[in-house]
């Protein structure tokens, strides 16, 4: 009777125990899908445009270990000057919970805010773990500057011109 028993303890034990590395297995792939959904959520999403140094420039060409590590040139407006943030750093700092409120918030000009704020929480979940899963690089980018104020960086100036030339042609 002992050795039954023993063996359906057996038995219970490698089922509990098949269940809980069946699971762990099943939330690493979780993950590793949610890294790779994320990083190609960041790759369509151009965020490596403005917040990858040589992004623009280089596109895929720039290594994975320096995207999203924030770029110190301006982008300045008649909402004074803006800099595209560390991300790396940024989602460092934060949960899970954190990031989707911060992702959903208005920001200045020219980042579009309102694309993240359209993502589903899953989509955001997705880019938060890629992100994270580069670990912090970098420093932080240079703070914001209010119209007006003395800028000590270079900057791209993003106000439309007219040529008075041509519009008096037309």
């Amino acid at each position: 009777m002992s050795t039954r028993i023993d063996l359906v303890v057996l038995a219970g034990f490698g089922v509990l125990t098949w269940l809980a590395f069946g699971s762990a297995v099943a939330h690493a792939g979780d993950r590793v899908d949610r890294v790779e959904r994320g990083k190609y959520l960041v790759t369509i999403g151009g965020c490596n445009d403005c917040h990858t140094p040589g992004g623009m420039e280089k596109g895929p060409a720039v290594p994975e270990k320096e995207w999203l590590t924030g770029v110190p040139v301006g982008f300045q407006g008649p909402w004074g000057t803006t800099y595209a943030a560390n991300l790396r750093l940024v989602i460092s700092s934060m949960s899970e919970a954190q990031w989707l409120r911060h992702a959903r918030q208005e920001r200045l000009p020219p980042m579009p805010w309102y694309n993240l704020r359209e993502m589903s929480d899953d989509d955001l979940k997705a880019v938060y773990a890629f992100v994270r899963s580069l670990g912090p690089a970098g420093v932080a980018a240079p703070a914001y500057v209010a119209p007006g104020g003395k800028v000590a960086t270079p900057y791209v100036v993003f106000v439309p011109q007219e040529d008075h030339k041509q519009a008096a042609a037309r």
